[in-house]
């Protein structure tokens, strides 16, 4: 795996250990060209930096040494673990986002991040409970990487994490238990449950886990996928 240097002075100067290194938050550019990210990414202006940048084409940047703290995560919460910089390596897929036009992600650029996570979570001992998204961290404010985002297909490949089972049941009329789906929602990590708009937990929720339809309406279909999760020993 070949990887070029494109430094970034956007980093906290003290370096972390090894053992505080938990997580991999995956993330989209929201801009309009790989050099446009890059120059952002490395602008002490900008005040925002990843450890990794992946192009469309494949190529891998590294930006800042992992035992750095990149400025990737801003506010956030997982679990017990709060501003997630400090436990985690960002990794940015230039990606025009939603705002500019958001693209589908290409089979080169996917291969390049599959191996450059199972690179970084054999080095560090990193649980695929632990490989996030930005929107599971921070649902309130963000939404990348988005619903294009093949995160079945990196579960497959030993990334990440995404239900096996079939859960295409809406047509089922049935009470739905509302404070549950939250709580569900709290033993699987997410964390914001009790401020600000539920909708947008809800509709986070579905673009990581429900793709198919994004409608930040609290059906049966995404109830059960909250109760199959929180049930499952990996991530809880």
């Amino acid at each position: 795996m070949q990887i070029t240097k494109y430094y970034s002075k956007n980093f906290n100067k003290n370096s972390r250990s090894n053992k505080s290194i938990t997580m991999i938050i995956i993330h989209y550019t929201g801009m309009q060209s790989e050099r446009e990210s890059l120059r952002r990414l490395s602008n002490p202006k900008s005040k925002v930096s990843a450890h990794y940048l992946i192009s469309r084409n494949g190529k891998i940047f590294k930006m800042i040494d992992e035992q750095k703290i990149a400025w990737h995560a801003g506010k956030s919460r997982w679990k017990n673990y709060v501003n997630l910089n400090q436990n985690s390596i960002g990794v940015e897929l230039v990606n025009k986002g939603h705002k500019n036009g958001y693209q589908s992600f290409p089979k080169k650029q996917i291969i390049a991040l599959i191996n450059l996570c199972k690179k970084i979570k054999s080095k560090y001992k990193i649980k695929n409970k632990f490989i996030l998204g930005h929107s599971d961290i921070a649902p309130l404010r963000k939404i990348d990487p988005g619903e294009k985002f093949p995160w079945r297909y990196l579960s497959s490949k030993g990334i990440g994490i995404y239900p096996k089972q079939n859960f295409e049941i809406l047509k089922l009329k049935k009470n739905i238990d509302r404070s549950k789906f939250f709580n569900n929602l709290g033993k699987i990590g997410y964390r914001y449950l009790k401020k600000g708009s539920k909708k947008k937990l809800i509709t986070n929720f579905q673009r990581r886990y429900r793709q198919r339809i994004i409608n930040g309406v609290l059906d049966f279909e995404t109830f059960k996928i909250s109760e199959f999760l929180a049930k499952n020993k990996d991530i809880s």
